[in-house]
């Protein structure tokens, strides 16, 4: 499984992303798991944030959710936080 997250917004308003790519990882599994859970309280399209609050892309197996702070999941934060500290 491919996770791509991309980061915008933010009071510089810099964009980050990063990939992870879980074939053949030991823990691909609990990859999944967190995708899932994420994706279960994400948005199909871009929603609204506070200002100067980051907003992100969590993009996995074709498909794509829209999420922003401060009202992240325990599981997006998580799975953003992982992709964009592991990630390439």
């Amino acid at each position: 499984m491919r996770i791509q997250v991309c980061r915008s917004g933010g009071f510089a308003g810099i964009e980050r992303r990063a990939e992870v790519d879980t074939s053949g990882l030991p823990d691909a599994e609990e990859w999944r798991a967190l995708v899932e859970a994420a994706f279960t309280a994400g948005c199909a399209r871009p929603v609204a944030g506070v200002p100067d609050g980051f907003h992100y892309v969590i993009t996995a197996d074709g498909r794509t959710v829209h999420c922003a702070d401060p009202d992240l999941t325990d599981a997006q934060r998580e799975l953003i936080t992982r992709v964009l500290k592991e990630g390439a």
